[in-house]
């Protein structure tokens, strides 16, 4: 797991271990980042399945109704499948639109 800093989003990247294991450090560490912005890279994993990003939608809710973002980055995941509690893009670059986004309707009061 790798951890990232841009601004008021933390970038956590994936590269060898399970989702499951992933989403049990990121609960560990979750206090560090419950401030920011968080955004999952999945981009280096081979395969994804829909179980896989499910394992995040306890986090994702919690981090959500605090009023940040949460965005998983996986161009492997059939996205017409994802749940719609739950943001998956292809691209990191979507992934900074989404939050961008969410952040002005937070400022609008949506």
């Amino acid at each position: 797991m790798i951890i990232d800093k841009d601004g008021n989003i933390t970038i956590v990247t994936q590269e060898k271990a399970s989702v499951t294991e992933l989403v049990k450090k990121l609960d560990v560490v979750y206090n560090r980042y419950k401030n920011d912005n968080i955004i999952v890279s999945l981009t280096s994993l081979q395969s994804i399945a829909l179980q896989d990003v499910i394992e995040f939608l306890q986090i994702s809710n919690t981090h959500r109704k605090s009023k940040h973002s949460f965005v998983i980055v996986s161009d492997k995941v059939n996205l017409d499948e994802m749940p719609d509690e739950i943001v998956v893009v292809p691209t990191l670059q979507e992934a900074y639109d989404i939050i961008e986004m969410e952040e002005m309707e937070r400022d609008l009061g949506f």
